[in-house]
């Protein structure tokens, strides 16, 4: 008879090490802002927010605020003012300041040209005119590193940039000058005069965005909802009237449903048509969409193919 030898085996292992949790795409692009973001507070010793009162500014906010709780933001925002913004998105900048007591820096727009830094551009538009006001604030503010709410799905020239985008003394912007960041290891080392844009929000799409906010349940501006304003037709976008100049007197003004993308500068942003007047419905209305939002409401961004590079390149955001 012949015996047989039994092999012990290893007990089965726990069902937490079977199946490990396992994280959704909206914790892991959270899982690298926060890290991008406590990076450079290790890394740099004057760094900045870019905070306009628009969606990805407040997410970045957001994460900014997560990254180091409970200690409070340990960096200022800015907020390059045109002059001509959306009230709505001013107070909701003012409130947010106030209520996580934050230090705002405002770069005037209006102050560069009453002191002939700028010029005013003919139809009224003062997009193109912040980045003077802009590299000077960080300039008489030494900031050397500046947070910026870029994401690469928005236009082709931030699609080529780093998370981590070198600019020379003169604020410029040099592709040739990019550096690797394998691993996810950013080098933020530069000369003096020289400073790092960062961009926690880079690999995100508007789509992750909004699917953020509706998780996180971040308040918004009432404008990225859809609401009845008096409208007119320009370049294909329905803007709204203000003292930047429109409309012209063959620009008729409608009453519409509206709702704005992205927010900017009231001369060359666009609303558009839009029934979404929550969360909810604004993901499902970006899912079925097949322009970005740069590029189906910006005036600024139609100038030419190449018009977001050439602002980046002359220190743009």
């Amino acid at each position: 008879m012949t015996s047989t030898t039994s092999i012990p085996t290893a007990p089965a292992p726990p069902a937490a090490a079977r199946a490990p949790h396992a994280l959704s795409q909206l914790d892991v692009l959270e899982s690298e802002a926060v890290h991008i973001f406590r990076e450079v507070a290790g890394e740099l010793e004057r760094p900045v927010l870019l905070f306009s009162g628009g969606k990805d500014s407040i997410v970045m906010l957001h994460l900014a605020r997560k990254a180091f709780w409970p200690a409070p933001v340990p960096f200022p925002v800015m907020h390059v003012d045109t002059g001509h913004n959306f009230p709505e998105v001013i107070a909701y900048r003012d409130d947010t300041v106030a209520q996580h007591r934050l230090r705002l820096v405002v770069a005037s727009v209006q102050e560069a040209i009453d002191s002939s830094r700028v010029r005013e551009l003919p139809g009224g538009s003062r997009n193109p005119l912040q980045t003077v006001p802009l590299l000077d604030a960080i300039t008489t503010h030494r900031f050397d590193a500046v947070f910026g709410g870029g994401r690469r799905d928005e236009e082709k020239a931030r699609a080529k940039e780093r998370v981590f985008s070198l600019r020379d003394a003169l604020g410029q912007w040099d592709p040739r000058r990019q550096r690797p960041e394998l691993w996810d290891l950013y080098n933020g080392r530069h000369s003096p005069g020289e400073h790092v844009r960062v961009f926690p929000l880079s690999n995100w799409t508007e789509l992750d965005v909004w699917r953020y906010i509706e998780r996180e349940q971040i308040e918004l501006p009432s404008i990225y909802y859809a609401h009845e304003r008096d409208v007119f037709a320009r370049d294909g976008m329905w803007l709204t009237a203000g003292d930047w100049g429109g409309p012209l007197p063959h620009e008729p003004v409608e009453r519409r449903t509206i709702r704005y993308r992205t927010v900017g500068d009231m001369s060359c942003t666009g609303a558009v048509d839009s029934t979404a007047r929550t969360v909810a419905d604004v993901i499902v209305e970006v899912a079925a969409s097949r322009l970005t939002e740069r590029g189906a409401t910006r005036a600024d961004d139609r100038a030419s193919e190449a018009a977001m590079e050439d602002r980046k390149r002359e220190g743009y955001f």
